[in-house]
């Protein structure tokens, strides 16, 4: 039978050669990745800008897409010249504004064209989501309790396949 001291001189013996092993395969992968750069003239500079010098952060942006480093100013304050591209929390020059089409950099004359009218005379423009609470939109049969559709689900809907036979206004 092996001593505890023999099989430890084993355990470390093997993890040596396993590290021998690991970077004998990164410095043959590594080789290959030059070699394919010398081929294909590709620098580190290349990757770099490919990559964006960091690891990002969420999805990469899609094809004509402004970059995050090159945000471009879309507003203005008059009185003090600050800028603010629109994106991020808007700075207090602007939060408290009505109309903040006013503030528009006079380039961006698109922007003040493009500005969602309100069609249905409401004053409300479409998609504007509404807070507070939200009427009922599906009860449960069994113990009368009610969902509005916001949200995580209840569990008595949660793993229903046809969530129409809830609806309330089935009811009717």
């Amino acid at each position: 039978m092996a001593t505890l001291e023999a099989l430890t001189t084993k355990i470390k013996r093997l993890q040596e050669q396993a590290e021998a092993i690991r970077v004998k395969q990164a410095a043959a992968t590594l080789e290959r990745i030059a070699e394919l750069m010398r081929e294909n003239g590709v620098t580190l500079a290349d990757i770099e800008a490919h990559i964006g010098g960091k690891k990002r952060k969420g999805r990469p942006a899609k094809n004509g897409a402004v970059a995050h480093t090159a945000t471009v100013v879309k507003y203005q304050d008059p009185k003090t010249g600050a800028t603010w591209s629109g994106r991020g929390r808007a700075p207090a020059w602007i939060a408290q504004a009505k109309r903040r089409n006013r503030f528009l950099v006079s380039g961006d004359a698109s922007a003040a064209s493009v500005s969602p009218s309100p069609s249905n005379g409401s004053g409300k423009r479409q998609g504007d989501y509404v807070r507070g609470p939200q009427p009922a939109k599906y009860r449960d049969p069994k113990t009368g309790a009610t969902w509005s559709g916001r949200g995580r689900a209840p569990a008595w809907m949660a793993n229903a396949k046809d969530r129409s036979k809830f609806l309330i206004e089935a009811e009717a």
